[in-house]
């Protein structure tokens, strides 16, 4: 039986390479969500696409058919030197590696080469891999644009051009590094460009119509930004019962995975050593986790190792884990389309989910913004029966001095006065290097 977040539009009836077929069957893919049913008839045909959905609809597998469609029915003979054919530009790690990896299992019966490009891991590793030769190159802007500057790559034989949740650049600061990298390309006219993102706003429209070749806008309507499927619900904590709420909520709810979303990286490692010292497992997510670290944790989530994932926005694109049962918001997000992206971690792929958010009184100054974007009000929800629990606080770091040398360990020696007096002038406290500094 067909699932209800799908249309009646087989990707058997488009014209698509048999070796992606079968890549889409050893999926289970058979039908098309709706941004793909609408995005494939023209892109397929060659025209340029800008395409909003909600997240996790199928915007990947529909710019990943396009080009890999397009490479196969075009082959080349391959370059002297490393010239990809395709490129996809994601603004976040976890969204790049996400596109390789969709990428790997929809081409599985292609020869098409992929390349990955991202920062803070395997600098040389991937510098090698590409200048081997790739022919579709997916990367975040910083480490693409360092290998092209070191002449690693061309940009002169792009034929297809993607770029991924375009709103993000702009939050994330990227957008001149994505300006330089699409000038160097080909012309608008002598190539495709795709562009996607969860919501187009008129500076991404902007971006699209300076660099696309007259784009087709497509637009799957929804009541509101946010997936149907979504149970939403709101609470207006006091700052200091912001923790035992959370960690009442997460006793109680069915949790398969849940994502904890902060404003800020202090505020994730707070939060994720109240709920360690209380019992719940958890792992934090935030921008200054090393990449390595950073791919364990993701994995360990996946795998349901970890069931609670305190995380910033870092993690609100990009990151696409099945059975994400709830999303909590335990800070209100400063920006409203922020506040769609988080949530729409839960109920992908037409499966149902909750999202709960607390309103403190530090951020409860954006949620009429919030509110105003996603076209109504969030519903508020009373406190979970029965008294809050009582937390324990994490213990408190304590500040680690280095060891004294023993030549540091000596007392100072008192300098002689410049002249003769009837007593030595004592030291000011200040000198004292026992007196912590203050400020």
């Amino acid at each position: 039986m067909q699932e209800k977040h799908l249309t009646n539009q087989k990707f058997t009836d488009f014209d698509l390479a048999p070796s992606l077929l079968r890549g889409l069957a050893d999926l289970g893919f058979t039908h098309c969500t709706p941004i793909q049913a609408l995005v494939l008839p023209p892109a397929l045909a060659g025209r340029d696409v800008a395409g909003q959905a909600q997240t996790g609809t199928g915007k990947t597998a529909a710019f990943l058919l396009t080009l890999f469609n397009r490479l196969i029915n075009n082959p080349q003979p391959p370059p002297a030197a490393c010239r990809p054919r395709a490129v996809i530009l994601a603004p976040t790690r976890e969204l790049a590696i996400q596109i390789h990896k969709d990428a790997q299992a929809i081409g599985e019966y292609t020869a098409i080469r992929l390349g990955l490009v991202y920062g803070g891991i395997h600098y040389d590793k991937q510098r090698e891999e590409i200048a081997a030769g790739v022919d579709v190159l997916t990367g975040t802007p910083g480490r693409l644009l360092d290998y092209y500057r070191q002449g690693v790559f061309g940009l002169d034989a792009v034929e297809v051009a993607v770029l991924d949740e375009a709103d993000r650049m702009f939050d994330l600061g990227f957008i001149r590094d994505i300006r330089y990298v699409l000038r160097r390309m080909p012309p608008a006219a002598a190539r495709q460009s795709m562009l996607f993102s969860a919501t187009l706003s008129l500076r991404v429209n902007e971006l699209a119509y300076e660099h696309m070749n007259s784009p087709q806008r497509l637009v799957v309507e929804s009541a509101t930004p946010t997936a149907e499927k979504i149970e939403e619900s709101l609470f207006f904590p006091a700052a200091e019962e912001k923790i035992p709420l959370l960690v009442q909520l997460l006793r109680q709810l069915p949790v398969e995975r849940c994502l904890v979303f902060v404003n800020t990286r202090i505020a994730a490692d707070t939060v994720h050593r109240w709920l360690q010292n209380n019992g719940v497992d958890s792992g934090v997510l935030s921008g200054d986790i090393p990449q390595q670290k950073r791919e364990r944790l993701l994995e360990s989530f996946r795998a349901a190792r970890t069931t609670v994932m305190v995380a910033t926005d870092v993690a609100a694109r990009g990151l696409h884990i099945a059975g994400v049962s709830h999303v909590i918001n335990f800070d209100l997000p400063q920006d409203c389309e922020d506040y769609v992206h988080r949530v729409g971690r839960t109920a992908r792929a037409g499966a149902s989910g909750a999202a709960l958010s607390f309103a403190c009184d530090k951020y409860a100054v954006h949620l009429p913004e919030i509110e105003n974007f996603i076209g109504r009000k969030i519903p508020r929800r009373p406190p979970p029966p029965g008294p809050m629990p009582t937390v324990q606080p994490p213990a408190a770091r304590s500040a680690r001095r280095p060891s004294p040398s023993p030549a540091a360990a000596k007392p100072p020696q008192r300098q002689p006065s410049p002249a003769p007096l009837p007593r030595p002038a004592p030291r000011p406290a200040a000198a004292d290097a026992d007196v912590p500094a203050v400020g």
